[in-house]
């Protein structure tokens, strides 16, 4: 492939009044270059001069769109060097259900999970029973699983379920949702920032006033509420993504 095709996806001018700043415009656009494979993981990303004059904006606006490219994870800096598209390009993430293995996977490293609990409870708290559909003193199931990368604890998953749901036979190295996975219609997720707190500290061997991405999750099934999980993200945990497509 020539530069001349490389950079294709330059081409088109940027829209001047679409409401939307110059520095998100080109960050799309860049980033569309890396989906597509117009810029291929590990090659060099054009010069901020060469961006700047195939889309007729400032080198101040591209620099700025490459900084949040670089935050996102899907460039690296190499000083002196240049900027290069990076070898794992973090994926598509909670676009669709999908199991906190896959979403916290790695190339290169090794994920396990190590499942600290897993059984049925009575139901103590009003929320979970609502989130569930349950009586507030039915049983349920209550799944708690320590995400490791490379040895490294860098999540922790609180899963709850009603008593009849069919995870009873659950092997210690998956989470209930990769279980169910090909069962379950509609899910929700919501973002929170918070504190691990004493109890889920402990099973991470970490302080309880560390801050996590508090990830909840909840699905369906048959229309039926059936899943409803805490994932709580710590600082090396990586990346999630949620494509947000324009109106």
């Amino acid at each position: 492939m020539t530069m001349t095709d490389r950079l294709s996806f330059l081409a088109a001018p940027l829209a001047r009044d679409a409401g939307v700043p110059l520095r998100v415009q080109v960050h799309s656009r860049i980033l569309d270059g890396i989906r597509t494979g117009a810029l291929t993981p590990g090659s060099m990303i054009p010069t901020e001069t060469e961006i700047g004059r195939l889309l007729g904006v400032s080198r101040t606006v591209v620099r700025e769109a490459l900084m949040l490219l670089d935050e996102d994870g899907f460039i690296v800096s190499r000083r002196g060097i240049g900027r290069f598209v990076a070898d794992a390009v973090p994926e598509a993430g909670l676009e669709r259900l999908r199991p906190l293995e896959d979403l916290l996977s790695m190339p290169g490293s090794v994920l396990e999970l190590r499942r600290t609990q897993g059984e049925l409870q009575e139901t103590t708290s009003t929320y979970i029973a609502e989130e569930l559909a349950i009586p507030a003193d039915s049983a349920a199931w209550f799944f708690e699983t320590v995400v490791l990368r490379d040895g490294q604890p860098i999540a922790l998953s609180q899963e709850h379920l009603p008593a009849d749901a069919p995870v009873a036979s659950l092997s210690a190295g998956e989470t209930a949702l990769s279980a169910l996975l090909d069962r379950l219609g509609s899910g929700v997720v919501r973002f929170t920032a918070g504190l691990l707190g004493e109890s889920r500290a402990a099973p991470l061997d970490a302080d309880p006033g560390e801050p996590v991405l508090i990830v909840t999750q909840t699905a369906k099934l048959d229309g039926r509420p059936i899943y409803l999980a805490k994932h709580m993200l710590r600082a090396g945990a990586g990346q999630l993504s949620v494509r947000q497509p324009g109106q």
